[in-house]
C-alpha cells in the first residue's frame, strides 16, 4: 500500500498516523517543542546526514538527537521546514516514508536554505508509531553555512528548557551511576558548595539532613567499603517539571550491605535541584524500616 501526492490524503488510520509524524518533525523542530519531538522517535535511531555533513551514518538515542538539535535550532531567529510529495508505505508493523523538504534558516541578515529528501523508517511501538531510521539526502543549498557559528553561540547563550532539563538529569545520572560504580570522584563532583541532602524519613540513628559540600563528601566517604553490588539507575523514571532545574525521579535501590551481610531493597522518590551543573538540593523519600534493617540500625523491619 502506498500513497504519493503533494497534498497527500491518508487512506487508513495507520497511514494517517505515519504521515502526521513525518509532517510533525519539521513543525516541532521549528517551534522548539523538543520534548514532544523526542516522543516521535524510537529510543535508538539510525541517523544519516552524510550527504550534508560528511562522516558516517550513526546510531544515536532520541535524547541525544534532541540535545543536538536543541543546541543549534533555537539560535536562529526563525526556521521553516516545508514538506511536499509525502509518500507512505505500510507493511504490518513497519512503515517507510519519503518527502521532499526545503528548510530555511534566518539569523539577522543571514539566510541559509537547504533542499533535499527525507527517508524514514518507522515501527509500531504498542499503539504508537515511532521513527527508527532518519536519512536526509541533499539536493542543493543557497546562502552560507557560516550562519551556524552565530546560531550555535546564540543557542548556548539562551539554552532552551529542554536542554537545561536534560543537562540537569545528566547530573543526577552521574551521581547515581557514581554510586553504582563506587566512583567517588563522580559522586563528589556533583555537589555545589552549599548543597543540602534531605532525608525526611531517615530512621533513628541516621541523619535527616547533611549540609555543605565537604560534609556530603564525608557522608559518602564510607560507601565503597560498605557497599557491594549496587543498582540505582535500572528502570529509573523521570517526571517532567515546569522548572528545568528541578528533577523528580522514581527509582529502585538494590545494594549488598557488606558490614551486615544483608541485601537492601528500596523504592525511592527523589528530587534534585541543579544549578550551573551542580546539585544544590537532594531530597529523597524512602521506607525507613527496610533501610534500618539492611544497615543494622534500631527499628529495622526485614
Amino acid at each position: 500500500m502506498s500513497l504519493t501526492s503533494s497534498l497527500a490524503a491518508a487512506r487508513s488510520p495507520d497511514e494517517a498516523a505515519v504521515m502526521t509524524i513525518v509532517e510533525s518533525v519539521g513543525t516541532m523542530a521549528d517551534r522548539g517543542e523538543f520534548e514532544a519531538l523526542e516522543q516521535l522517535y524510537a529510543p535508538e535511531i539510525a541517523l544519516d546526514y552524510t550527504s550534508l555533513a560528511g562522516g558516517e551514518p550513526e546510531v544515536i538515542s532520541n535524547t541525544a538527537l534532541m540535545m543536538r538539535w536543541a543546541g543549534v535550532l533555537p539560535g536562529f531567529d526563525r526556521t521553516r521546514h516545508a514538506l511536499s510529495d509525502l509518500s507512505v508505505s505500510l507493511a504490518g508493523n513497519e512503515a517507510t516514508a519519503t518527502a521532499k523538504v526545503v528548510a530555511d534558516h534566518w539569523l539577522g541578515a543571514m539566510h541559509w536554505q537547504v533542499s533535499g529528501r527525507y527517508a524514514y523508517r518507522l515501527a509500531r511501538d504498542g499503539e504508537r508509531w515511532r521513527i527508527t531510521h532518519h536519512r536526509f539526502v541533499l539536493d542543493g543549498e543557497q546562502g552560507s553555512r557560516d550562519i551556524f557559528g552565530p546560531a550555535i553561540a546564540a543557542a548556548k547563550n539562551r539554552p532552551v528548557a529542554y536542554l537545561a532539563r536534560q543537562q540537569a538529569r545528566a547530573v543526577v545520572m552521574d551521581f547515581l551511576q557514581g554510586l553504582e560504580q563506587k566512583d567517588m570522584a563522580r559522586v563528589n563532583g556533583v555537589w555545589a558548595e552549599d548543597a543540602v541532602q534531605d532525608m525526611p524519613y531517615s530512621p533513628a540513628g541516621f541523619p535527616k539532613r547533611v549540609t555543605g559540600r565537604q560534609a556530603l563528601i564525608e557522608f559518602y566517604a564510607g560507601w565503597p567499603a560498605n557497599s557491594g553490588k549496587a543498582v540505582f539507575t535500572e528502570g529509573i523514571r523521570f517526571y517532567p517539571t515546569l522548572d528545568p532545574a528541578l528533577v523528580i525521579a522514581e527509582f529502585k535501590g538494590a545494594v549488598d550491605v557488606i558490614p551486615t551481610g544483608r541485601h537492601y531493597a528500596q523504592n525511592y522518590i527523589a528530587l534534585w535541584h541543579v544549578e550551573g551543573g551542580k546539585v544544590t538540593l537532594y531530597r529523597e523519600y524512602f521506607e525507613p524500616g527496610a533501610f534500618a534493617h539492611a544497615f543494622g540500625l534500631a527499628g529495622g523491619t526485614p
